[in-house]
């Protein structure tokens, strides 16, 4: 937080793109919306709200929208959901959320942009470039923990779930040893948390396992593909109709449901159409991540208001114009396929 804040802090609202910066770095080491809302998200609105300059509900909605990244460039959670039921590979699908995730933020910082001009919000003090070093030095520990998880992965050193693994043993010793930051209380509190998680999420996934089981041997998908074929849509208008309804969807669902339970229904069809199933799979979850901060189902409003208290009326308010910029991001990524695939074509796909 305090190199984003020295990075971005001398523009209007540099708090607020400190807080987009930073979701973008958290990332890649985290993979989790949830937790980039829930950990560091809390404490940017924290400091936001202590110079007096952003109202509760912007720093809220600024929080929301940025945490949405999270699950978008590598590593993400969501992603290795989409490849179990689609079988596509976790490594290039890592590889495609990058620049879509990185337009995403500069769509957000943009907007932030043109809000604080608009309600006059002033720069943060600049740090001096003298200062620059001694914060890069004590934040490269924590910025070395992407490294280790892509390094390992495209390294051919581990598997994600290898790396991941890795990457939490780092992440308690620099915690522990470096920054000096963690008890046994505090460890203890996180293993629980962490057992609680997997375990509901693991519900989910075997639950979802069922389903789709169900689903298979129903023949639905066979049917539903039938259905599609009677539309007669092209490419284009599958993507587009399918992306509508999960942008319905994720009003009402969590992400984990509608990739697990709803995208394998779609995924025959997509496939027929000669849609990349790298390219569906990205913009799926980039969709999904939307749908985290829609209401009435929106699982980063209730985590901002649970942490910080923040009514949600006031977020969702506040956080239109960041909706607007996520989802012409959305378009962007969908109408321009290669923003997702030149990457992963670059490391050796032939999708």
């Amino acid at each position: 937080l305090d190199l984003c804040k020295a990075a971005v802090g001398r523009f209007r609202g540099g708090m607020a793109q400190g807080d987009i910066l930073d979701s973008q770095i958290f990332s890649g080491m985290s993979g989790s919306a949830v937790a980039d809302a829930a950990g560091v998200g809390k404490i940017s609105i924290n400091m936001m709200l202590k110079t007096g300059h952003y109202t509760p509900g912007f720093a809220g909605a600024v929080v929301a929208a940025s945490a949405t990244i999270g699950p978008i460039i590598p590593p993400s959670i969501p992603m290795v959901l989409y490849a179990l039921v689609s079988d596509a590979s976790i490594g290039y699908l890592f590889l495609g959320g990058v620049v879509p995730g990185l337009l995403m933020t500069l769509l957000l910082m943009a907007m932030t942009s043109v809000i604080a001009h608009r309600r006059n919000i002033p720069a943060e003090e600049p740090v001096p470039l003298r200062q620059l070093p001694a914060v890069t030095f004590r934040a490269l520990p924590a910025l070395m923990m992407p490294v280790i998880l892509l390094a390992g992965i495209y390294g051919g050193a581990t598997t994600p779930t290898e790396a991941a693994a890795v990457a939490a043993l780092y992440a308690l010793l620099v915690a522990g040893i470096w920054y000096r930051s963690l008890s046994l209380r505090n460890l203890y509190d996180a293993f629980l948390e962490s057992a609680r998680s997997s375990a509901s999420v693991g519900l989910v996934i075997g639950s979802a396992l069922i389903f789709n089981y169900i689903v298979a041997t129903e023949n639905i998908p066979a049917t539903l593909a039938q259905f599609m074929a009677s539309l007669e849509l092209s490419r284009g208008g599958f993507l587009a109709f399918t992306m509508v309804l999960f942008l319905a969807l994720g009003c009402l669902l969590d992400a984990t449901t509608i990739i697990l339970v709803i995208i394998p229904l779609f995924l025959p069809t997509a496939l027929a159409l000669g849609v990349d199933p790298i390219h569906f799979g990205v913009v799926s979850v980039v969709n999904c991540m939307i749908g985290l901060i829609t209401p009435p189902y929106g699982m980063l409003l209730f985590v901002v208001n649970g942490t910080t208290g923040i009514p949600i009326k006031e977020i969702v308010k506040e956080g239109v114009p960041y909706l607007i910029a996520l989802l012409m991001a959305l378009v962007v990524i969908v109408v321009f396929p290669e923003l997702v695939l030149w990457l992963p074509r670059y490391f050796g796909y032939e999708g």
